[in-house]
């Protein structure tokens, strides 16, 4: 059960590494005005799946949470791209990529792991990232205190994501058709802030289309993926295979030709990888075991 979960996880990070390439497309659109769009993509697709798989009580399990639940979900799925929107408003886009990448770090030292291993491995998955930020160039731009609340949005994107997923340990038993709500939820915020602060763009079809995968794969599957991933799976491996994403996205827009291959994307690859076969290696995984389906486990003892 425990590894087929993590597996689970680990293609959320396959999708979420197409994220880059797939908005490609549509970056002329307002970036809440497409958050709104792509999650109510990914709601239809809860709703979807809920009639098709769900049984008689599916719709009142995933709906009737207790609170913390919906703050929790809410607070992660929104919360996160807010952050995120707003730090790149404020700050260099390199540094934003470099500072929010800490939520992988996070996790493996928020869910408990504290071997060396597991730690050392993450850390190389961080060096991995900043190596690749370097080779996209850009990491000569000095830190100024103007940023200082691009940098702060950034890091406060990183712990809302970490405390996120590690605070999914926790709801064990909450239905991952939950889900659901949470992007529905997402939408209408995402929706309302892009009526307060944008101006509407119509969409051209190719636009529409590019949501629509959007809101299909890397901002809807994904999450769904994640949710059982980190509920059920090893969490702090799949901290550290998180930084798999930038790599996997890095050589995806290498193979359509958006990026070139360099040095440090080499060296990014081995990192990485490295990281993630010390993390994955029987010193480095947890010896507590989960009480029950109920209860909190050792593995998400913190909170954000």
């Amino acid at each position: 059960m425990k590894t087929r979960a993590t597996r689970w996880g680990c293609v959320a990070i396959g999708l979420w590494a197409t994220l880059a390439w797939l908005s490609t497309s549509a970056r002329r659109l307002p970036p809440f005005q497409l958050l709104a769009m792509t999650f109510a993509v990914a709601t239809a697709l809860g709703f979807a799946r809920m009639a098709l798989f769900g049984g008689a009580n599916a719709w009142t399990s995933a709906f009737r949470q207790p609170r913390r639940v919906w703050l929790v979900g809410v607070g992660g799925l929104f919360g996160f791209h807010a952050f995120y929107f707003v730090a790149l408003a404020k700050a260099p886009a390199v540094h934003v990529s470099l500072i929010a990448y800490l939520w992988p770090l996070l996790i493996v030292v928020l869910s408990g792991a504290r071997s060396a291993r597991a730690l050392t491995g993450a850390a190389m998955g961080l060096c991995g990232v900043v190596l690749l930020v370097a080779a996209r160039g850009g990491l000569h731009a000095g830190v100024r205190p103007e940023h200082a609340a691009g940098y702060l949005a950034a890091l406060a994107c990183a712990f809302t994501w970490a405390g996120y997923s590690v605070s999914n340990r926790r709801f064990v038993t909450v239905p991952v058709d939950t889900v659901t709500g949470f992007c529905l939820v997402t939408a209408l915020l995402g929706g309302a802030v892009h009526a307060a602060t944008e101006t509407t763009l119509v969409p051209t079809p190719h636009e529409i289309a590019s949501a629509v995968a959007l809101g299909l794969g890397p901002v809807g599957a994904a999450f769904f993926l994640w949710d059982h991933g980190t509920k059920h799976g090893d969490l702090p491996l799949l901290g550290v295979l998180s930084y798999a994403t930038p790599l996997l996205s890095t050589l995806l827009l290498i193979a359509t030709g958006a990026a070139r291959v360099s040095w440090s994307i080499a060296l990014a690859c081995l990192f990485i990888a490295g990281g993630a076969w010390l993390a994955s290696s029987k010193d480095a995984r947890p010896r507590s075991a989960p009480r029950s389906a109920g209860q909190a486990t050792p593995d998400a003892a913190a909170r954000p």
